[in-house]
């Protein structure tokens, strides 16, 4: 998991893919942390990424590094019942007007399972990372 972190960290800005019916959907993501060997994500639940994911939680992530090397991280997207990565990330994101008590949203946190990751050079094969 910590190379697929590392990734991550060094892309900045990913993408996740869920699905609408039929209709793909992509959106910039940036928060992740890694939390007991999981790469745990955060969604808000009043956003439809979150009812897209609910639907059908089949998602994948795609990032690019500056290198050209770009990673596919792709699996079944499960809600994590223990809320401290959601406070983790709320907090060192400065999310707090967002998600609190008042505005009755909250910070949905996933990891992925059944995944599969694969990092992959511009003009060269795919090396599996997991």
């Amino acid at each position: 998991m910590s190379r697929i972190s590392d990734f991550l960290k060094e892309a900045g800005v990913f993408f996740l893919a869920t699905v609408d019916g039929n209709q793909p959907k992509l959106r910039p993501l940036g928060a992740f942390l890694e939390d007991d060997g999981k790469i745990v994500f955060g969604v808000g639940d009043f956003k439809n990424v979150y009812k897209q994911m609910t639907a059908n939680p089949l998602v994948e992530i795609v990032a690019c590094k500056r290198d050209g090397h770009w990673l596919r991280y792709t699996g079944k997207a499960v809600f994590e019942t223990d809320t401290s990565s959601a406070e983790q990330m709320v907090s060192a994101l400065g999310l707090e007007s967002i998600y609190n008590e008042k505005t009755g949203n909250k910070l949905m946190t996933f990891h992925l399972e059944d995944a599969t990751a694969v990092e992959i050079a511009v003009m060269g094969e795919g090396e599996s990372l997991l």
